[in-house]
Formats: structure tokens, C-alpha cells, sequence
């Protein structure tokens, strides 16, 4: 057998077994994936949403955030703090209002992707219906 082959069948393999060990959840992998699906639960609300665009824009009183939304004030409280133990937005008092800004702009790519595979997917079902 050429050495070559062997050589190259030998990297092949030894690639396999390091992309299968990879592969395989361990605690670490498991609590990153847990973390993960942590934040974007926290942005699975259009309530959550709306806010983290309209942070996006500048941040806001939970008061104007009550008037965007059209909720009462504990709803509203409840959502940023979803978001903020999220991580994705972060709050400062000042004086009797506390103010909420957006922590995780990369946020937005999210919804930006989201809002991709919602287009997608309505043209998919106007395609249907033609």
C-alpha cells in the first residue's frame, strides 16, 4: 500500500473521530446550548420583541414603553426583565424613572433572520395558492 494513501486515510480518519467526539453534547456543550436557548426564549414574545427595536432606536422610560406597548405598567416590567436577565438590555435609575437600553445590539441580527424566513415563508404560501 502506497504510504501516501495510508497517510492520507489516516488524517481522514483521525478528522472523523475529532468531528464525532464534537459532536457529542457534553456538560459544557449542554449549558452553552441551555444559555443560548435561554436568550432567545426571552425574545419570544412580540411584546419583547417590539421593545428590543424600539431600544435599538434609544433607550426608553418603562413609562413610554407602557404607552408603545398599550399594557399596564407590571406586564411591561415583567417583559424587561425578562430581557434584562436575558442579558439583552440593561436598566439605569435616574431620580423616580428607571431608563432601559439595548445591551445586545447583535440582537437585531436575530430578528433581522427571523424576519427573512417570515418573507420566505409567505411567499412559499402565496406560491401555493397561485
Amino acid at each position: 500500500m502506497n504510504s501516501s494513501l495510508t497517510g492520507d486515510a489516516n488524517v481522514w480518519l483521525f478528522r472523523q473521530i475529532r468531528i464525532e467526539r464534537s459532536a457529542i453534547m457534553n456538560e459544557k456543550i449542554k449549558l452553552s446550548c441551555e444559555i443560548r436557548a435561554g436568550i432567545i426564549k426571552a425574545l419570544a414574545h412580540p411584546s419583547r420583541v417590539f421593545i428590543v427595536e424600539q431600544l435599538a432606536r434609544n433607550e426608553r422610560c418603562v413609562c413610554e414603553l407602557r404607552e408603545m406597548i398599550g399594557a399596564d405598567i407590571s406586564t411591561v416590567s415583567k417583559h424587561l426583565s425578562i430581557l434584562k436577565n436575558a442579558g439583552i438590555v440593561s436598566d439605569e435609575k435616574r431620580g423616580l424613572k428607571v431608563f432601559y437600553r439595548l445591551n445586545m445590539p447583535c440582537a437585531l441580527n436575530f430578528l433581522e433572520c427571523a424576519g427573512k424566513i417570515m418573507k420566505i415563508r409567505a411567499r412559499r404560501e402565496l406560491d401555493l395558492v397561485k
